[in-house]
Protein backbone atom coordinates (compact mmCIF):
# COMPACT_ATOMS: atom_id res chain seq x y z
CA UNK A 1 0.00 0.00 0.00
CA UNK A 2 1.34 3.67 -1.04
CA UNK A 3 2.24 6.12 1.38
CA UNK A 4 -0.02 8.18 -0.04
CA UNK A 5 -3.20 5.49 0.14
CA UNK A 6 -2.56 5.29 4.12
CA UNK A 7 -2.42 8.73 4.69
CA UNK A 8 -5.58 8.82 3.54
CA UNK A 9 -6.85 6.36 5.02
CA UNK A 10 -5.95 7.39 8.16
CA UNK A 11 -7.47 10.81 7.27
CA UNK A 12 -10.71 9.79 6.58
CA UNK A 13 -10.63 7.41 9.37
CA UNK A 14 -10.01 10.22 12.05
CA UNK A 15 -12.93 11.78 10.27
CA UNK A 16 -15.10 9.42 10.91
CA UNK A 17 -14.23 9.27 14.70
CA UNK A 18 -14.50 13.22 15.10
CA UNK A 19 -18.00 12.94 13.06
CA UNK A 20 -18.80 10.20 15.76
CA UNK A 21 -17.61 12.41 18.70
CA UNK A 22 -19.84 15.08 17.06
CA UNK A 23 -22.97 14.05 17.05
CA UNK A 24 -22.08 11.98 20.51
CA UNK A 25 -22.04 15.33 22.13
CA UNK A 26 -25.01 16.80 19.79
CA UNK A 27 -27.34 14.14 21.18
CA UNK A 28 -26.06 14.80 24.59
CA UNK A 29 -26.55 18.14 24.36
CA UNK A 30 -29.86 18.06 23.11
CA UNK A 31 -31.30 15.40 25.64
CA UNK A 32 -30.15 18.16 27.93
CA UNK A 33 -31.75 21.04 26.69
CA UNK A 34 -34.94 18.22 26.48
CA UNK A 35 -34.45 17.89 29.95
CA UNK A 36 -34.21 21.83 30.83
CA UNK A 37 -37.00 22.51 28.68
CA UNK A 38 -39.41 19.99 30.31
CA UNK A 39 -38.63 21.04 34.01
CA UNK A 40 -38.82 24.86 33.11
CA UNK A 41 -42.28 23.54 31.69
CA UNK A 42 -43.37 21.50 34.59
CA UNK A 43 -42.34 24.25 36.48
CA UNK A 44 -44.96 26.53 34.61
CA UNK A 45 -47.25 24.29 34.69
CA UNK A 46 -46.80 24.07 38.53
CA UNK A 47 -47.52 27.49 38.95
CA UNK A 48 -49.71 28.52 36.80
CA UNK A 49 -52.88 26.89 38.71
CA UNK A 50 -51.64 28.07 42.02
CA UNK A 51 -51.34 31.87 40.48
CA UNK A 52 -55.12 31.51 38.77
CA UNK A 53 -56.24 29.65 42.14
CA UNK A 54 -54.50 32.46 44.25
CA UNK A 55 -56.24 35.07 41.78
CA UNK A 56 -59.54 33.55 42.04
CA UNK A 57 -59.10 34.12 45.52
CA UNK A 58 -58.34 37.16 45.64
CA UNK A 59 -60.96 38.30 43.25
CA UNK A 60 -63.41 36.52 45.62
CA UNK A 61 -62.28 38.44 48.70
CA UNK A 62 -62.51 41.70 46.91
CA UNK A 63 -65.96 41.16 45.68
CA UNK A 64 -66.77 39.46 48.87
CA UNK A 65 -66.13 42.78 50.67
CA UNK A 66 -66.78 45.18 48.00
CA UNK A 67 -69.81 44.09 46.49
CA UNK A 68 -71.32 41.29 48.33
CA UNK A 69 -74.35 41.81 46.10
CA UNK A 70 -72.88 41.05 43.24
CA UNK A 71 -71.50 37.62 44.89
CA UNK A 72 -75.20 36.89 45.85
CA UNK A 73 -76.43 37.90 42.08
CA UNK A 74 -74.11 35.39 40.57
CA UNK A 75 -74.89 32.36 42.86
CA UNK A 76 -78.66 33.14 42.16
CA UNK A 77 -78.13 33.17 38.44
CA UNK A 78 -75.41 29.96 38.59
CA UNK A 79 -76.77 27.63 41.28
CA UNK A 80 -80.30 27.07 39.57
CA UNK A 81 -78.25 25.85 36.55
CA UNK A 82 -76.30 23.56 38.09
CA UNK A 83 -79.23 21.81 39.68
CA UNK A 84 -81.10 21.78 36.35
CA UNK A 85 -83.73 24.42 37.22
CA UNK A 86 -85.54 26.23 33.94
CA UNK A 87 -86.78 29.66 34.65
CA UNK A 88 -90.19 30.11 33.24
CA UNK A 89 -92.82 32.41 32.41
CA UNK A 90 -96.65 32.69 31.71
CA UNK A 91 -98.80 35.22 31.15
CA UNK A 92 -102.88 35.66 32.04
CA UNK A 93 -104.50 39.19 30.73
CA UNK A 94 -101.12 40.94 30.79
CA UNK A 95 -100.25 39.59 33.78
CA UNK A 96 -96.72 37.72 33.83
CA UNK A 97 -95.56 35.14 36.65
CA UNK A 98 -92.00 33.91 36.71
CA UNK A 99 -91.70 30.65 38.07
CA UNK A 100 -88.68 27.54 38.32
CA UNK A 101 -89.76 24.55 36.82
CA UNK A 102 -87.67 20.84 36.93
CA UNK A 103 -88.49 17.72 35.56
CA UNK A 104 -92.17 16.83 33.07
CA UNK A 105 -95.59 16.21 35.01
CA UNK A 106 -96.05 12.42 34.99
CA UNK A 107 -97.65 9.96 37.36
CA UNK A 108 -96.67 11.39 40.51
CA UNK A 109 -98.29 14.74 41.49
CA UNK A 110 -96.27 18.00 40.76
CA UNK A 111 -95.46 20.12 43.54
CA UNK A 112 -95.83 23.75 43.46
CA UNK A 113 -93.86 25.62 46.17
CA UNK A 114 -94.50 29.57 47.10
CA UNK A 115 -92.48 31.41 49.37
CA UNK A 116 -92.50 33.98 51.83
CA UNK A 117 -93.41 37.56 52.60
CA UNK A 118 -90.27 39.24 50.94
CA UNK A 119 -88.26 36.51 49.25
CA UNK A 120 -88.40 34.77 46.14
CA UNK A 121 -88.35 31.73 44.08
CA UNK A 122 -85.00 31.08 44.93
CA UNK A 123 -86.29 30.76 48.36
CA UNK A 124 -85.62 26.52 47.32
CA UNK A 125 -82.81 26.49 45.82
CA UNK A 126 -81.06 24.49 48.78
CA UNK A 127 -84.18 22.46 49.06
CA UNK A 128 -83.96 21.30 45.32
CA UNK A 129 -81.03 20.10 45.79
CA UNK A 130 -82.20 17.30 48.02
CA UNK A 131 -85.45 16.66 45.99
CA UNK A 132 -85.53 13.88 43.06
CA UNK A 133 -85.06 15.41 39.56
CA UNK A 134 -87.53 12.70 38.49
CA UNK A 135 -90.33 14.69 39.93
CA UNK A 136 -92.32 18.00 38.23
CA UNK A 137 -91.54 21.11 40.66
CA UNK A 138 -92.49 24.17 39.82
CA UNK A 139 -91.22 27.30 42.49
CA UNK A 140 -93.35 30.04 41.40
CA UNK A 141 -92.02 33.83 42.29
CA UNK A 142 -95.41 35.26 44.40
CA UNK A 143 -97.64 37.94 43.19
CA UNK A 144 -95.33 40.93 43.22
CA UNK A 145 -92.79 39.41 44.12
CA UNK A 146 -89.39 38.62 42.48
CA UNK A 147 -89.80 38.31 38.50
CA UNK A 148 -93.54 38.05 38.83
CA UNK A 149 -95.98 41.39 37.76
CA UNK A 150 -96.21 43.68 40.48
CA UNK A 151 -98.78 46.27 39.77
CA UNK A 152 -99.35 49.82 41.03
CA UNK A 153 -102.62 49.81 43.56
CA UNK A 154 -102.52 46.13 43.50
CA UNK A 155 -103.70 44.57 46.28
CA UNK A 156 -101.81 41.25 48.11
CA UNK A 157 -104.31 39.89 51.55
CA UNK A 158 -104.14 36.81 51.43
CA UNK A 159 -107.29 35.90 49.07
CA UNK A 160 -106.13 38.78 46.33
CA UNK A 161 -102.71 36.24 46.42
CA UNK A 162 -105.10 32.63 46.13
CA UNK A 163 -106.62 34.70 43.38
CA UNK A 164 -103.75 35.05 41.43
CA UNK A 165 -102.17 31.18 42.61
CA UNK A 166 -104.97 30.18 40.65
CA UNK A 167 -104.75 32.34 37.24
CA UNK A 168 -101.35 31.23 37.36
CA UNK A 169 -102.60 27.27 38.11
CA UNK A 170 -104.90 27.73 35.20
CA UNK A 171 -102.77 29.25 32.65
CA UNK A 172 -100.25 26.98 33.11
CA UNK A 173 -102.62 23.35 32.99
CA UNK A 174 -100.94 22.66 36.40
CA UNK A 175 -104.76 21.70 37.80
CA UNK A 176 -104.72 19.00 35.29
CA UNK A 177 -104.63 16.42 37.88
CA UNK A 178 -104.05 17.67 41.65
CA UNK A 179 -100.99 18.63 42.87
CA UNK A 180 -98.35 18.70 46.17
CA UNK A 181 -99.17 22.29 47.34
CA UNK A 182 -96.05 23.49 49.56
CA UNK A 183 -96.11 26.71 51.28
CA UNK A 184 -93.41 28.69 53.95
CA UNK A 185 -94.64 31.82 56.06
CA UNK A 186 -96.71 34.27 54.03
CA UNK A 187 -96.55 31.41 51.58
CA UNK A 188 -97.91 28.60 53.76
CA UNK A 189 -101.06 31.09 54.84
CA UNK A 190 -101.65 31.29 50.86
CA UNK A 191 -101.22 27.30 50.68
CA UNK A 192 -103.87 26.79 53.28
CA UNK A 193 -106.47 29.35 52.14
CA UNK A 194 -105.99 27.96 48.33
CA UNK A 195 -106.59 24.42 49.87
CA UNK A 196 -109.83 25.16 51.52
CA UNK A 197 -110.86 26.93 48.23
CA UNK A 198 -110.02 24.75 45.78
CA UNK A 199 -110.11 21.28 47.15
CA UNK A 200 -109.91 19.09 43.86
CA UNK A 201 -107.02 20.56 42.49
CA UNK A 202 -104.49 19.68 45.66
CA UNK A 203 -104.11 16.22 46.70
CA UNK A 204 -101.88 16.98 49.66
CA UNK A 205 -100.42 20.40 51.43
CA UNK A 206 -97.35 20.73 53.43
CA UNK A 207 -97.68 24.22 55.68
CA UNK A 208 -94.08 25.62 57.15
CA UNK A 209 -94.41 27.66 60.03
CA UNK A 210 -97.45 29.49 57.99
CA UNK A 211 -98.79 32.98 59.34
CA UNK A 212 -102.49 33.61 59.52
CA UNK A 213 -103.15 32.19 62.90
CA UNK A 214 -104.43 32.97 66.25
CA UNK A 215 -101.00 32.20 68.00
CA UNK A 216 -101.73 30.64 72.08
CA UNK A 217 -98.30 32.46 72.17
CA UNK A 218 -96.86 35.49 70.73
CA UNK A 219 -93.12 36.38 69.19
CA UNK A 220 -91.79 39.32 70.05
CA UNK A 221 -92.02 40.13 66.12
CA UNK A 222 -95.86 39.38 66.21
CA UNK A 223 -96.44 41.66 69.47
CA UNK A 224 -95.05 44.15 67.10
CA UNK A 225 -96.82 43.28 64.38
CA UNK A 226 -100.21 43.54 65.85
CA UNK A 227 -99.57 46.62 67.83
CA UNK A 228 -98.29 48.79 64.84
CA UNK A 229 -101.02 47.48 61.89
CA UNK A 230 -103.38 49.36 63.67
CA UNK A 231 -101.98 52.49 62.80
CA UNK A 232 -100.61 51.44 59.69
CA UNK A 233 -97.30 51.56 61.41
CA UNK A 234 -94.57 49.96 58.80
CA UNK A 235 -91.19 50.55 60.67
CA UNK A 236 -90.66 46.76 61.15
CA UNK A 237 -90.52 46.39 57.41
CA UNK A 238 -86.58 47.81 56.98
CA UNK A 239 -85.39 50.42 55.27
CA UNK A 240 -81.45 50.28 55.29
CA UNK A 241 -79.04 47.34 55.29
CA UNK A 242 -78.47 47.28 58.26
CA UNK A 243 -82.18 46.85 59.30
CA UNK A 244 -82.45 44.16 56.90
CA UNK A 245 -79.19 42.32 57.79
CA UNK A 246 -81.12 42.55 61.66
CA UNK A 247 -84.24 41.28 60.45
CA UNK A 248 -82.68 37.97 58.17
CA UNK A 249 -81.06 37.13 61.66
CA UNK A 250 -83.87 36.82 62.98
CA UNK A 251 -85.29 34.45 60.93
CA UNK A 252 -81.81 32.00 61.00
CA UNK A 253 -80.97 29.82 64.07
CA UNK A 254 -77.87 30.03 63.16
CA UNK A 255 -77.68 33.34 63.15
CA UNK A 256 -74.25 34.06 64.51
CA UNK A 257 -72.39 32.21 61.80
CA UNK A 258 -74.26 33.59 59.16
CA UNK A 259 -72.25 35.54 56.53
CA UNK A 260 -72.63 39.00 57.32
CA UNK A 261 -71.57 40.40 53.99
CA UNK A 262 -74.09 37.70 52.33
CA UNK A 263 -76.89 39.26 54.19
CA UNK A 264 -75.87 42.26 53.26
CA UNK A 265 -75.78 41.69 49.53
CA UNK A 266 -79.55 39.88 49.97
CA UNK A 267 -80.64 43.22 51.72
CA UNK A 268 -79.21 45.20 48.79
CA UNK A 269 -81.09 43.84 46.32
CA UNK A 270 -84.26 43.81 48.74
CA UNK A 271 -84.28 47.50 49.53
CA UNK A 272 -85.31 48.75 46.06
CA UNK A 273 -88.60 47.27 46.39
CA UNK A 274 -89.33 49.03 49.66
CA UNK A 275 -92.58 50.31 49.08
CA UNK A 276 -94.14 47.15 47.57
CA UNK A 277 -92.95 45.69 50.63
CA UNK A 278 -94.55 48.19 53.05
CA UNK A 279 -97.95 47.73 50.96
CA UNK A 280 -97.78 43.87 51.26
CA UNK A 281 -96.95 43.61 55.03
CA UNK A 282 -100.19 46.09 55.54
CA UNK A 283 -102.42 43.84 53.33
CA UNK A 284 -100.86 40.23 54.47
CA UNK A 285 -101.94 41.75 58.48
CA UNK A 286 -104.82 43.34 58.15
CA UNK A 287 -108.04 42.37 59.35
CA UNK A 288 -109.31 40.29 56.67
CA UNK A 289 -105.51 38.22 56.76
CA UNK A 290 -104.59 38.23 59.74
CA UNK A 291 -106.36 35.17 60.52
CA UNK A 292 -107.11 34.12 57.16
CA UNK A 293 -105.59 30.51 57.78
CA UNK A 294 -107.18 29.81 60.82
CA UNK A 295 -110.79 31.18 59.68
CA UNK A 296 -110.50 28.51 56.76
CA UNK A 297 -108.98 25.73 58.26
CA UNK A 298 -111.71 23.44 58.70
CA UNK A 299 -112.10 23.37 54.90
CA UNK A 300 -109.09 21.69 54.46
CA UNK A 301 -109.51 18.19 53.08
CA UNK A 302 -106.64 17.01 51.83
CA UNK A 303 -104.20 15.47 53.71
CA UNK A 304 -101.44 17.95 55.29
CA UNK A 305 -98.26 18.14 56.67
CA UNK A 306 -97.12 20.67 59.01
CA UNK A 307 -93.47 21.55 59.71
CA UNK A 308 -92.44 23.79 62.09
CA UNK A 309 -88.64 24.93 63.37
CA UNK A 310 -88.64 25.02 67.41
CA UNK A 311 -86.85 27.97 68.05
CA UNK A 312 -88.84 30.00 65.37
CA UNK A 313 -88.41 33.73 66.35
CA UNK A 314 -91.09 34.90 64.02
CA UNK A 315 -94.23 33.69 64.32
CA UNK A 316 -94.67 30.99 67.20
CA UNK A 317 -94.17 26.98 67.34
CA UNK A 318 -97.36 26.98 69.60
CA UNK A 319 -99.17 27.61 65.83
CA UNK A 320 -98.06 24.18 65.20
CA UNK A 321 -100.44 22.12 67.83
CA UNK A 322 -103.30 25.19 66.17
CA UNK A 323 -103.41 23.59 62.89
CA UNK A 324 -103.33 20.13 64.35
CA UNK A 325 -106.41 20.46 65.96
CA UNK A 326 -108.10 22.29 63.29
CA UNK A 327 -107.01 20.29 60.81
CA UNK A 328 -108.17 16.31 60.90
CA UNK A 329 -105.19 14.12 60.58
CA UNK A 330 -102.78 16.53 60.20
CA UNK A 331 -99.30 15.52 60.43
CA UNK A 332 -96.70 17.81 62.61
CA UNK A 333 -92.87 17.86 62.89
CA UNK A 334 -91.17 19.52 64.90
CA UNK A 335 -87.72 20.58 64.27
CA UNK A 336 -84.60 21.05 66.39
CA UNK A 337 -82.54 24.41 65.89
CA UNK A 338 -84.46 25.58 63.48
CA UNK A 339 -85.53 29.08 63.14
CA UNK A 340 -88.49 30.47 61.05
CA UNK A 341 -86.27 30.35 57.40
CA UNK A 342 -86.16 26.67 57.45
CA UNK A 343 -85.14 26.37 53.67
CA UNK A 344 -81.87 27.97 55.11
CA UNK A 345 -81.55 26.37 58.85
CA UNK A 346 -82.31 22.98 57.67
CA UNK A 347 -82.76 22.54 53.98
CA UNK A 348 -81.76 18.48 53.94
CA UNK A 349 -84.37 17.29 56.76
CA UNK A 350 -87.30 19.69 55.27
CA UNK A 351 -86.71 17.89 51.79
CA UNK A 352 -86.55 15.18 53.59
CA UNK A 353 -90.27 15.21 55.25
CA UNK A 354 -91.63 16.89 52.21
CA UNK A 355 -90.42 13.96 50.01
CA UNK A 356 -91.50 11.70 52.79
CA UNK A 357 -95.04 12.93 53.15
CA UNK A 358 -95.28 13.31 49.13
CA UNK A 359 -94.22 9.43 48.76
CA UNK A 360 -96.75 8.40 51.32
CA UNK A 361 -99.65 9.95 49.40
CA UNK A 362 -98.23 8.14 46.37
CA UNK A 363 -98.50 4.49 48.45
CA UNK A 364 -101.96 5.21 50.07
CA UNK A 365 -103.88 6.50 46.70
CA UNK A 366 -102.31 3.15 45.24
CA UNK A 367 -103.79 0.69 48.10
CA UNK A 368 -107.11 2.91 47.58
Amino acid sequence: MSLELLHILVKNESCVHLKSDSEKLYREGAIQVGKNLKADMDSVLLKTPLTFIGFLLITFIIIYFLWPAALVRFGRWAFPKIIGLQVRYAEHNGYRFCYYSRGKPGLQPSILMLHGYAFDKDTWLINMNFLPKNIHVVCLDMPGHGETTCLPGENYTTFDQVKRIHQFVQCTGLNRKPFHLVGISMGGMVAGVYAAHYPSEVCCLSLMCPTGLNYPKDTDIMKRVKKNIKNHDVSLVPSNIQEGVKMFRVGIYYSHIAPKQLLKGFAVDWLPDNNFYRKCFLDIFNDESLYSLQDNMSKIRVPTQVIWGKDDRMVDVSGAGVLAKGIPHAQVHLLEKCGHFQPMDSPKKTSQLLLEFHTSYMKNKKTE
